[in-house]
């Protein structure tokens, strides 16, 4: 295997507890809007989280512009200034569009680099995306973190892709997206512990940190970044109370908000942190209906309220 460079100590203490997938706000001329995003910067910063995931599908990073994408970038790695790692999603429309982008994370000092699959062809070979994935990882020095690529079916199964993915240069680990925590175990079963894997699902912290991932990235740790990171720590600890009852009213909170999520997370954004993130660019939360704000009070103090119980481990 030539996976060696990004399998050490110094990475695997950078890459892991909770990422909040960071929120691109946007004006309503649909440009990214800076102030806010310097405001939301400056909060997950503050709160000592573990990390911050750029231009993610929270950030809209594939609905923006080469250049929109760079400047968001710039702006929040100038901001951070190395005080927490920050890894960049770089995938776009096209292979040579990512490539630049990777280039510019690596010069404005990203601590690592993801990309989705390629978009248009989502249902093409998983040899084309492996092939995407390795011109955008050596393209930079950077470890890379590929997305996951849906159900594994690569000629041979789980361990054939895992080998597949490790050949991949520089690459560290990767993002998974599936909720599926069998398929998570044997990510990690079958990379032999070469591979930092981060679960994309928020409603499966706990549960996946059980499978083998070392971080958590996700939309939620906008808003619960500072309640999820210590009910996680205190999972690991061996807190299975905490952790239990907690995801219990985590998970429901967000199977009730997922069907308006864009509106809930602008308005409870705006009730908890006096951050107005905009609304997401069309077609996405086109059909999103607004939330009364008892019922955002409500929702965002529920899960703070979890999160704030007697630490018993």
């Amino acid at each position: 295997m030539k996976h060696t460079k990004t399998n050490s100590k110094e990475i695997r203490n950078k890459f892991k507890g909770v990422w909040p997938a960071l929120i691109t706000p946007i004006g309503p001329d649909g440009e990214p809007e800076f102030t806010q995003l310097e405001k939301l910067t400056d909060i997950i910063i503050s709160q000592k989280m573990d990390g911050i995931y750029l231009l993610g599908s929270t950030g809209q990073g594939i609905l923006l512009t080469e250049a929109q994408r760079k400047k968001v970038a710039e702006v929040v790695l100038s901001m951070n200034d190395d005080r927490l790692p920050v890894m960049v999603q770089v995938g776009a429309m096209t292979t040579a569009e990512s490539i630049r982008l990777a280039q510019h994370a690596a010069q404005h000092g990203a601590s690592g680099i993801s990309s989705v699959g390629p978009i248009y062809y989502g249902g093409g070979s998983q040899t084309m995306a492996l092939t995407h994935y390795r011109s955008i990882a050596q393209a930079s020095d950077l470890p890379f973190f590929p997305y996951q690529l849906g159900e594994v079916s690569f000629n041979g199964g789980v361990t054939k892709f895992i080998d597949a993915v490790l050949d991949i240069p520089n690459v560290g680990g990767m993002k998974l997206t599936t909720t599926n925590l069998l398929q998570i175990s044997e990510f990690s079963a079958n990379s032999r512990g070469a591979l930092i894997l981060f679960s994309g699902a928020d409603e499966l912290m706990c549960h996946a940190a059980m499978c083998g991932t070392s971080g958590a990235i996700g939309s939620m740790y906008n808003l619960w970044g500072p309640e999820c990171q210590r009910v996680r720590k205190a999972f690991l600890r061996g807190d299975v109370t905490l952790g239990t009852d907690f995801m219990m009213i985590f998970q429901e909170v967000i199977i009730r908000i997922l069907p308006n999520f864009w509106t809930f997370l602008r308005q409870a954004m705006q009730f908890r942190y006096g951050i107005d993130v905009g609304m997401a660019l069309p077609p996405l939360g086109n059909n999103n209906e607004l939330w009364t704000e008892q019922e955002v009070q409500s929702l965002v103090e529920r899960v703070i309220e979890a999160a704030n119980a007697k630490i018993t481990a």
